[in-house]
């Protein structure tokens, strides 16, 4: 018996930011798994520069606080169906994010970064012909709706996200463009994995999640493809919480 959902985006162009492993990396290869031509970017000058193979994508380089580095990578594109914004980081450089300065990094790498490239890919967005619309989806965090103190401007800027969701749901609402967003909780990726060191810290999040284990980038990735779907449609301006059960606790 089974259940499994499979999609078709066969000639679909998708762009995930911050591809190169975790989420975003699932994410692509979900995508191309159905036949999406995908390309993806990173902080690295070249696709080489990673462990993980990343032959069966494009790749171009990307640095979400640099107006230009974002201007080139629009400059780029021929056609877009597809747009994740998942690249993002929290302790910018290392900093406390209670430092304003630091603070303020974090809402440019996370919200500032990802409205411009949106923003620019507007009119490859306006032109798509994709089944249900061309499709926004931005990666935000349970920090959107729970205090984290250790991240606060991570947290800022990801619940900042989720209001810029509904916003530009609304604003393009006319132009057949879907904006979502999906909510991940404790995920187990690179970003996670030295809460491994810190296990009370992990002790208390599992004890926050209602399923009781960490969910996979995989889990996050069908979430991210079932909104960028003809099945999805009717929906625009949500943010999906694909979290165990988190919120509820």
């Amino acid at each position: 018996m089974t259940n499994e959902v499979s999609y078709d985006f066969t000639g679909t162009a998708v762009l995930v930011t911050g591809g190169t492993s975790g989420i975003g990396h699932a994410i692509a290869s979900t995508f191309a798994a159905a036949g999406a031509d995908v390309t993806i970017t990173g902080r690295k000058h070249d696709a080489t520069g990673y462990a993980t193979d990343l032959a069966r994508f494009r790749y171009h380089r990307l640095d979400t606080t640099d107006a230009e580095s974002i201007d080139a990578l629009i400059a780029s594109l021929d056609r877009l169906d597809v747009l994740v914004n998942n690249a993002g980081a929290n302790f910018p450089d290392g900093r406390n994010e209670w430092e304003p300065d630091a603070f303020a990094a974090a809402l440019a790498l996370n919200l500032a970064g990802p409205m411009r490239l949106t923003m620019g890919c507007r009119p490859l967005l306006c032109a798509s012909g994709l089944a249900g619309g061309a499709s926004v989806v931005n990666i935000v965090s349970m920090g959107a709706f729970r205090a984290i103190p250790i991240v606060p401007g991570y947290g800022s800027a990801k619940a900042g996200l989720v209001t810029l969701t509904m916003n530009l749901a609304k604003h393009w609402a006319g132009d057949g463009i879907r904006v979502n967003a999906v909510a991940p909780g404790l995920i187990d990726t690179p970003m996670t994995a030295p809460m491994a060191q810190l296990p009370e810290m992990l002790a208390s999040e599992l004890a926050h999640t209602t399923m009781g284990r960490m969910g996979t980038p995989d889990e996050v990735a069908g979430a991210v493809a079932f909104l960028a779907s003809a099945a999805a449609a009717f929906i625009t301006g949500h943010t999906l919480a694909v979290d165990g059960g988190y919120l509820a606790v």
